[in-house]
């Protein structure tokens, strides 16, 4: 039986590296063993990051169902994902789930068919010989178990995303694709920091606000220890957030006081919350007695992102350029 050892997986940096796959393959996955027989032929994602990941891997014709998205899907696969049903926008049913007859489940986030299965859990899918996989950024180095979206161990890594790419491209048998495809985002990650590490950026601080559950209660922002912390990092740029939370919920009068020099937004098309609309919360950062105060506000050093370009997908890579890009005309 042949094993895939991570660090060989993420070490193809081109497609020279790539080898074919050797059935069964075995891989751990967020604490458990995950054996594949052959390549799975059918397919249901709970996650935008593993529907775009699987398309830019080609293998959108092996799709047979959507869910859980936060924006529409990168242009360049609009027409194929059009064929492809979806299943929910947000938390698909298990029933609902298992209706496409999958052999595989593949998910962003590791409660929708983890220990707490909003979905399902592992055992319930592999009782009925489904296979299951978890993007390993949400698992490596955090604790699901504590906070609302979970509590990281250690800084967010892109490498994680690197292996999630090798990972996939392992089960399905399309190495050269997977080589391929993450040459491309190391080579624009290396360059996104280089410009950031020119800008030489100083005492410049950063809230990051997702999403808030009724507008003007406390919203949801990023953590020291995340993805748009991951980016912040990069640009030299300070989190006024310091808890190790994912998401955490923090007060409007404890982000006004840390007063950030830029705010940064996410837009989605997905509306589970009032605040999900980019236009609330722009609207209530201007007429919020307490928010209208900051000098980001009143400055109008505010910078919209996709929410995607903050989650653990290949669209992270955009967000740090586009992040980088607008702190090169604050610095201007």
């Amino acid at each position: 039986m042949k094993y895939l050892m991570i660090a060989a997986a993420c070490a193809a940096a081109t497609p020279a590296w790539a080898e074919p796959t050797h059935y069964p393959l075995e891989i751990e996955n967020c604490g458990t063993t995950q054996i594949f027989a052959a390549a799975p032929e059918r397919v249901v994602t709970v996650g935008q990051t593993v529907t775009e990941t699987l398309f830019a891997l080609g293998l959108a014709d092996r799709v047979k169902g959507t869910s859980l998205w936060f924006n529409s899907v990168l242009p360049e696969y609009a027409v194929a994902n059009a064929q492809i049903p979806r299943i929910a926008d947000n938390t698909p049913g298990f029933e609902a789930v298992i209706g496409k007859r999958p052999d595989l489940v593949a998910t962003q986030y590791e409660w929708m068919i983890g220990a707490q299965g909003a979905v399902g859990t592992r055992d319930q899918f592999a009782d009925l010989g489904v296979a299951t996989y978890i993007v390993p950024a949400d698992c490596v180095g955090k604790n699901n178990s504590i906070g609302a979206d979970g509590t990281r161990l250690g800084s967010f890594s892109t490498e994680t995303i690197y292996q999630s790419v090798a990972e996939l491209a392992a089960i399905f048998d399309v190495q050269d694709k997977g080589a391929t495809l993450n040459a491309d985002l190391r080579s624009r990650e290396e360059a996104a920091v280089a410009r950031a590490q020119a800008l030489n950026l100083h005492d410049l601080s950063a809230v990051v606000w997702f999403s808030s559950a009724e507008v003007g209660l406390d919203p949801f922002v990023a953590g020291q220890k995340g993805i748009p912390a991951f980016m912040l990092t990069s640009l030299g740029i300070r989190n006024v957030v310091t808890t190790d939370e994912e998401w955490p919920a923090v007060g409007w009068e404890t982000i006004a006081r840390a007063n950030p020099t830029v705010i940064i937004l996410a837009r989605m098309d997905r509306r589970r919350h009032a605040a999900d609309d980019i236009d609330v919360k722009l609207d209530f950062l201007r007429t919020d007695p307490v928010a209208s105060q900051m000098e980001a506000v009143k400055q109008n050093r505010i910078v919209i992102l996709d929410a995607m370009e903050m989650e653990p997908s290949l669209r992270l890579i955009e967000g740090l350029e586009k992040l980088t890009a607008e702190m090169e005309k604050l610095a201007e």
